[in-house]
């Protein structure tokens, strides 16, 4: 297969990628606006903002496409998106400024300043440090406890994420192996909050936002803002449709230090300014954090695996997490990046330090392939990589074998026998989870349902499988894959609780709902319930 082969150029203070088949064939000329035109249509994205700071300078600043597909509003380069996982940079940012005032060290004791803070593991929650909370090595499983967080809005409060660390269970030894982590996030921000004596949204705004002059919020926003933000979307049967329960609706989120800031790429532009001039800078003067927070924060502390993908794409010999950020070397120089996914938005922000290059990309879709095309087109512009893909066309072909290849696989689902053993009416009460809350499970006319007190989006309809489990179809599926629900009895038959686990024949031990076991504590939910926990 064949590839466009782009190398940078600046053109009157615009930026473009000039492009040939073979070297045998003339060059032509392909704008960053017709590379972003493409991925959006080949990777089911409505609208995108993009920003790339070169030696201290914005080369290219614009908004593609449309924010708000159903009254038509374009995307400009000051329209609002989520961050996402992109968030995590500024909450590392945060301990940072702390790190530079002797209020807090990297290797501080999460303990010694959120007494409260425990995991499963005595000995593990003893040595737990501020760094480890920063860089994904628990212990835990990736996403272990996003079962609080997501799907939004989640009624859990911070405070009772970090008391219901103690019911997860490890899969790894401490420190032995990278598992990403929302909730260690969230734990750090609170712990930022607990030393400077004030909500982590102001500290960042305060500390971080406005000495930037960053328009950017990690809480409560301005109705201005919000009317120019864009709408989250998801695609299916090849149609759009909103996301609005990741929508931006000038709320804060619980979840903000894990993934909820919004900007814009006009704003970001500033961040990208900054932490490339301090990253520069021959003195250590600084206004947000020093150069030596920095260095920390782009410094390895946990590495991560090198496919043979990317060691054949970019010459990566290297992969690591730092505080906030991922960092490779990408064709003989060191990038260091983040992405951010959330249904209906993505995020990606990239810098190369020695080039003095960085780049963010923003959209509201859900296909990740759109910012990686976007992206990774541009660093290979300024790489100067002798033989670069044609990004577009190289994912999308990927995305075709994957797509043919869970096409050519059996179903991986468990056959039933769409009927259960006792009346629906008997699987009908109230349950209990010491640590993700209360269910409720209806009987009516139509059958039965799944109702969560907590996660307000966690409701459908109870599908009879066989024996005592049934299939959960969600109401919305794009919360959720459909997950299995077993009831168990006592000796008199009478159903005193349940598990849950992904509806598939392989389950394995690495799902959302290892750690929870519910049991029936009335035959309806009580007027005022609480999540029960022990300590």
């Amino acid at each position: 297969m064949k590839y466009l082969i782009p190398t940078i150029k600046l053109v009157s203070a615009a930026v473009w990628l000039s492009c040939s088949v073979s070297q045998a064939e003339p060059a032509v000329e392909l704008s960053i606006s017709d590379l972003v035109t493409q991925s959006m249509q080949a990777f089911d994205t409505p609208g995108m903002s993009v920003a790339v700071v070169h030696q201290g300078e914005v080369v290219h600043l614009a908004g593609y496409g449309y924010r708000d597909l159903a009254n038509q509003l374009p995307v400009a380069a000051d329209s609002y998106f989520r961050l996402a996982s992109a968030s995590k940079a500024f909450t590392a940012a945060s301990v940072a400024i702390l790190v530079d005032e002797g209020k807090l060290s990297w290797d501080d004791k999460v303990v010694d300043h959120l007494p409260e803070f425990r995991l499963q593991d005595p000995w593990v929650t003893s040595e737990f440090t501020i760094r480890d909370l920063l860089s994904h090595r628990s212990g835990l499983v990736g996403g272990a406890g996003d079962s609080m967080i997501w799907p939004e809005p989640s009624g859990f409060s911070r405070q009772e994420v970090i008391h219901n660390l103690r019911y997860l269970t490890p899969e790894f030894s401490f420190r032995s192996n990278y598992g990403y982590s929302n909730v260690f996030y969230i734990t750090a921000a609170e712990l930022v909050a607990r030393v400077a004596q004030q909500a982590w949204e102001d500290f960042v705004a305060e500390r971080i936002f406005q000495p930037l002059g960053m328009a950017c919020y990690a809480g409560d926003m301005p109705a201005e803002a919000v009317a120019n933000s864009a709408v989250g979307y998801g695609t299916r049967n090849g149609d759009f449709f909103s996301i609005p329960r990741n929508g931006i609706d000038g709320k804060g989120l619980m979840s903000a230090a894990a993934g909820g800031l919004v900007c814009s790429a006009a704003e970001m532009t500033k961040w990208l300014q900054y932490l490339l001039e301090q990253s520069q800078a021959s003195t250590n003067s600084f206004r947000v954090f020093s150069q030596q927070q920095l260095q920390e924060m782009w410094s390895p502390n946990t590495l991560m695996a090198v496919t043979n993908r990317t060691r054949q794409l970019h010459q990566t010999h290297f992969s690591a997490y730092g505080l906030g950020w991922r960092m490779q070397d990408m064709h003989g120089h060191k990038v260091v990046h983040h992405t951010g996914t959330l249904s209906g938005y993505q995020a990606y922000v990239a810098l190369v330090p020695e080039l003095d290059l960085g780049v963010v990309v923003l959209n509201n879709g859900s296909d990740s392939g759109a910012r990686m095309a976007v992206m990774q087109s541009i660093l290979d512009s300024y790489l100067v990589v002798p033989e670069p893909q044609n990004w577009v066309a190289f994912l999308q072909q990927e995305r075709e074998e994957r797509e043919q290849r869970a096409a050519s696989r059996t179903p991986d689902l468990p056959v039933g026998t769409g009927e259960v053993l006792l009346p629906l009416s008997a699987y009908a009460g109230y349950f209990v989870d010491r640590w993700f809350g209360g269910i409720e499970i209806l009987h009516s006319p139509e059958g039965l349902s799944f109702r969560s007190e907590r996660m307000i989006n966690k409701v459908g309809s109870m599908e009879p499988f066989v024996d005592h489990s049934f299939v959960i179809r969600w109401q919305d599926p794009n919360v959720a894959a459909d997950t299995l629900i077993q009831f168990q009895l006592n000796a008199k038959r009478q159903v005193t609780g349940f598990e849950l686990m992904p509806h598939r024949v392989q389950v394995g031990s690495r799902h959302a709902y290892r750690d929870m076991a519910f049991s029936k504590v009335a035959d309806s939910a009580p007027v005022a319930a609480e999540a029960t926990g022990d300590d």
